[in-house]
């Protein structure tokens, strides 16, 4: 099987990435890929661009020597309200909009229960989906913010979000928790519930652009239908992010 699409990476914008918009499009044709999304973290993430990077995006071209380039942003989910760090209007002349959650940024409004409660970081979750504006949920499989994925699956069934299976959280020298587990379970309940999934390096350098090995072995062992993965034609992808809103 092969994936043509990377929903998933961050150029040297993003502050702590070391490849250029360029870098990155050149390793994606060198990979073979159809479209790259060049997803860079939102304003409240430490040491990223401002708000007015991603206000200028139209003068961006969307097809560089045939491939094709989404120019999206990796929101900051901030609290269990699901408000994220862009406003409306710059969301919606974005190409692609990941949520995830990240703890530099996230915080709960309640003084009672922790970061770390499964349900508050369901509720995260299940209410930025209901943002029309974002297509994905980002590294869902991070077991420092615990979900509970029946839900997690079935809001996203709901609202036509995809779900990401991140590589960078599968690689050995990751810093994510409990990443294998926990996405395992998530393509069980997608494959069952017919959730389609997205496939991203989430690449901070330029050779790992189009990076699915460690995905793709958990896609290969949980026997998951080609048909419920987003990211194997510009196509397919293009038309499933469209369905939001």
């Amino acid at each position: 099987m092969k994936y043509l699409v990377d929903s998933h990476s961050h150029t040297i914008v993003s502050g702590h990435a070391y490849s250029t918009r360029m870098e990155m499009i050149q390793a994606a044709k060198t990979k073979g890929l159809e479209a790259l999304a060049l997803t860079e973290h939102a304003p409240k993430m430490p040491g990223t661009c401002h708000e007015f990077y991603f206000q200028n995006y139209p003068v961006v071209p969307r097809t560089v020597d045939g491939l094709h380039i989404f120019m999206g942003a990796e929101l900051n989910i901030l609290d269990e309200l699901g408000t994220v760090d862009l406003p409306d209007f710059v969301l919606q002349s974005l190409d692609l909009a990941i949520a995830s959650i990240h703890g530099p940024c996230y915080s709960t409004n309640s003084e009672i229960i922790e970061k770390g409660s499964r349900d508050l970081n369901t509720q995260a979750y299940l209410n930025v989906m209901k943002n029309p504006y974002i297509h994905i949920i980002g590294h869902p499989d991070d077991g420092r913010f615990p979900v509970d994925y029946e839900r997690l699956v079935r809001g996203a069934k709901e609202t036509h979000t995809l779900l990401e299976l991140n590589n960078s959280s599968q690689r050995p020298e990751g810093f994510r928790v409990n990443t294998e587990e926990n996405a395992k379970v998530m393509l069980e309940l997608c494959k069952k519930e017919g959730v389609y999934i997205t496939t991203g390096s989430d690449a901070h350098i330029d050779i790992d652009v189009g990076g699915f090995s460690c995905i793709e072995k958990l896609i290969q062992e949980a026997d998951f239908p080609e048909e419920l993965i987003a990211t194997t034609s510009y196509e397919k992808f293009s038309r499933l992010i469209r369905q939001k809103g």
